[in-house]
């Protein structure tokens, strides 16, 4: 029963690379047409796949609403916090999780500061969308369309001297963003906060939410604070893999 199930399943990756007929079918599971079609068969009661009219069989609408109904039901914070608190239990700063919803990034996860000093983000509140290095990322996965009328309609407010000042710069810092994959916020919004952030991707590769580690300079320097990035983004990756359903990445 097991072998039957593991020859089912490996049908689907199959049927996921395009259409394919009996023959190519039999031959990728290494079994006789017979076997092959009795497989198919059950697949296509179930809706997993559709057989066309020219005979090769693709992936069935219930297999693509159930796959969309999964990803719909999956909550990225429940996913994400312990990979949160496993990072802030190494480095002991401030751990965030962001996502862009109407036009919005919001907070939704927070890890406190191990240190004296804390930082007055509160989950639900909209992050300084032109300056957080969470926005940055989730911005920069935008279609290019979608970024420039976006960049268009924001005020730009100069919290600092390091603030974003125009809509020209916020497009080229989103698209060197885009290009290295992850962001920071050195100074943008408050003086004396640094941020360094990566993304979180599903299992298409976009942008699902964003995390980040923040501190203040009087604990560690800028510069200081950007050692942390590889762990930051293998946190990050580790939380896309279980979010997508890949392998999760080892910490």
């Amino acid at each position: 029963m097991s072998q039957t199930v593991d020859r089912a399943l490996s049908i689907l990756p199959l049927l996921a690379e395009g259409p394919a007929d009996l023959g190519q079918v039999a031959e990728r599971l290494g079994v006789h047409k017979s076997t092959a079609l009795r497989l198919l068969r059950t697949l296509h009661e179930h809706g997993m796949v559709y057989r066309q009219s020219d005979q090769r069989y693709r992936l069935g609408a219930r297999l693509i609403a159930l796959a969309q109904e999964a990803m719909e039901n999956l909550d990225i914070r429940e996913i994400a916090h312990p990979h949160l608190v496993r990072l802030n239990e190494q480095c002991g700063h401030t751990v965030h999780l962001a996502v862009y919803e109407e036009d919005e990034v919001l907070y939704i996860d927070k890890v406190e500061s191990r240190y004296p000093v804390r930082m007055y983000s509160r989950i639900g509140k909209p992050v300084a969308i032109t300056v957080a290095a969470v926005a940055k990322l989730l911005l920069a996965d935008l279609p290019e369309h979608e970024r420039r009328a976006l960049a268009d309609k924001l005020d730009y407010p100069m919290y600092t001297a390091r603030s974003t000042p125009n809509p020209d710069a916020f497009l080229k810092e989103l698209a060197k963003v885009r290009e290295q994959g992850w962001a920071t916020d050195l100074g943008g919004h408050e003086e004396s906060i640094n941020c360094v952030a990566a993304p979180i991707r599903g299992a298409d590769g976009r942008v699902v939410a964003a995390m980040s580690v923040s501190a203040p300079n009087v604990v560690v320097t800028a510069d200081e604070l950007l050692t942390l990035l590889p762990l930051v983004r293998r946190t990050a990756d580790g939380i896309s893999g279980e979010y997508s359903g890949r392998n999760t990445a080892k910490q």
